[in-house]
């Protein structure tokens, strides 16, 4: 019945890996997918296989474009995912799993011991992530805690078969057996042997290098951008003779960049966020050009795609040193905003909601001085001949490729500007 018991255990195991292979392996495949750079589709399901999410963003590819997702972003293109040592760890699984599930008793029980040492690895480092995901991403990946789960099961199929046979050894051999005549067990009651303790060494050593074998591989062949990360265009003219940009300069910042936003654009407060959590946007000194994509104001659309956006824009300049915070609150609450500038009497709704967060613009959100500014801001993206489009970079006054903008944005920057120090 032992036997029978930790068999069960193993299988329980060889399942979570398994489960751990499939869900790692797609955000492998997602991952390297974009090394064409260009936007692709996500995986993100708690069903192995199920079709890739076509919306713009969620929570799949927030961790995908994370800081947590790769290592050594910064001096490749993408980084190495750290999926792929999840792939190689979780094959080693399969395979130790598989070999005391078929081997039962014959395999020692340090075998049994091992498992239920280093099956507690992976699940040790889905909770690292889940904290990040939890703090740092505030969303859970589908697929990620798919992975979790699985590295739940391997830790917990490894956990009971190392307690069972621990149970079985200090039982021993069952004296009313087949044989009990004689005096001898049969092979079934025969104990176990424990075999030596530099097994587990071995095991820990193959498990090293199951893992980082993928990675290394990846890192031998993954292409190199050195020669297309070049900028997309030029700003022709940074002059601002009306004194109309806005200007973020934290202390330390060395790197002169222009930023061209619409406060209520989804995408520019995820690339917004990307570059705080990263430790890049510290770093920028940086002119804010804004550009809301609402037809109120910028006569260079016919019909607004994002309304409401003038008046936040215009909160904004009025909020003055305060600038910066009011755009991120811009960014945070741009679902409920948006929602307000498309009812009825959309102008009105969005003003009445950021003078209840933002009582001191009141009287300054729709002034003449204040509607120049933004009208001088929009002229400056029409001067330079911007596409209608946000967000935009210029690093200096080479514009980030939106190619660039995803997995490839540590690379691509500090090939635009390597005075950026690595973090």
């Amino acid at each position: 019945m032992g036997k029978q018991k930790a068999r069960w255990a193993a299988a329980i195991a060889l399942c979570g890996a398994l489960l751990g292979l499939v869900f790692s392996a797609y955000s492998t495949v997602d991952y390297v997918a974009h090394l064409d750079r260009q936007l692709h589709d996500v995986r993100c399901s708690f069903i192995p296989g199920a079709a890739a999410a076509e919306a713009a963003e969620n929570a799949c590819r927030t961790a995908l474009y994370s800081a947590y997702s790769a290592l050594l972003r910064d001096r490749i293109w993408g980084g190495i995912p750290i999926s792929l040592f999840a792939n190689g760890a979780f094959a080693f699984f399969i395979a130790f799993a598989a070999y005391l599930l078929v081997s039962g008793d014959r395999a020692p029980r340090r075998g049994s011991q091992f498992l239920a040492l280093a099956g507690c690895t992976p699940l040790v480092v889905s909770i690292g992530m889940a904290i990040i995901s939890w703090v740092e991403l505030g969303s859970f990946c589908k697929t990620c805690v798919g992975t979790y789960v699985a590295s739940l099961l391997v830790a917990v199929g490894g956990a009971l078969g190392w307690w069972i046979e621990r149970q079985a050894a200090r039982r021993g051999p069952d004296p009313a057996g087949p044989n009990a005549d004689d005096g001898q067990p049969s092979p079934a009651q025969t104990p176990q042997r424990l075999g030596p303790a530099s097994l587990i060494l071995t095991w820990f050593a193959l498990l090293g290098l199951f893992a980082v074998a993928p990675a290394l591989l990846y890192h031998e062949t993954v292409p190199s951008y050195a020669k297309r990360v070049k900028g997309c265009g030029t700003l022709e003219s940074t002059a601002d003779p009306k004194k109309a940009l806005i200007h973020f300069s934290p202390a330390g910042a060395t790197q002169p960049v222009f930023m061209v936003v619409d406060p209520l654009c989804a995408t520019c407060g995820v690339f917004h966020q990307r570059l705080v959590v990263e430790g890049i946007f510290e770093q920028l000194d940086t002119t804010l050009v804004l550009f809301p994509l609402d037809s109120e104001c910028n006569w260079n659309l016919t019909t607004p795609l994002h309304p409401g956006a003038c008046v936040v824009s215009e909160a904004v300049i009025c909020g003055e040193a305060r600038a910066l915070q009011v755009l991120e609150w811009g960014y945070e609450e741009h679902e409920r905003l948006l929602a307000a500038g498309k009812a009825k009497g959309g102008d009105k709704r969005v003003l009445a909601m950021v003078e209840a967060r933002w009582p001191a613009f009141k009287g300054c959100i729709g002034d003449k001085q204040t509607k120049k500014k933004l009208d001088e801001m929009i002229r400056f993206a029409v001067t330079n001949k911007l596409p209608v489009a946000t967000p935009q970079l210029f690093v200096g006054t080479k514009r980030l490729c939106d190619e660039d903008s995803d997995i490839g944005l540590p690379y691509a920057l500090r090939k635009l500007a390597p005075a950026l120090a690595r973090r």
